[in-house]
């Protein structure tokens, strides 16, 4: 992924920029996927000693209808410390994703 890639899903995540965490949170817990629709036993091992590919990624949220929702989420709460997969992106992505979506926000973090 380029740079340009990340403008353009830190511009796609702007129309989340007023919405509160704890709505963002509610929204991510009640229709992620993840929350739901696997069996906790199915989910690989994610650890910070084994980053998750952008494979493991993509297979763990196809289809999931909240996906900029907990990208958001994730940005605001986790920044440069992320583990895991978090809106449909393995943590390496995320860290290169949250100073560009920053700058969106004039740096600023919530």
């Amino acid at each position: 992924m380029n740079d340009h890639d990340y403008a353009a899903i830190a511009a796609r995540l702007d129309r989340y920029a007023a919405v509160p965490d704890d709505v963002l949170t509610n929204v991510v817990a009640r229709n992620g996927l993840c929350f739901w629709a696997f069996e906790r036993a199915e989910l690989p091992e994610l650890t910070g000693d084994d980053p998750p590919d952008r494979e493991v990624a993509a297979r763990l949220c196809a289809g999931c209808p909240v996906i900029d929702e907990c990208l958001e989420l994730d940005l605001r709460t986790a920044g440069p410390d992320t583990l895991g997969v978090w809106g449909a992106l393995p943590d390496t992505d995320r860290r290169a994703l949250q100073p560009v979506w920053l700058r969106r926000r004039g740096g600023e973090s919530r």
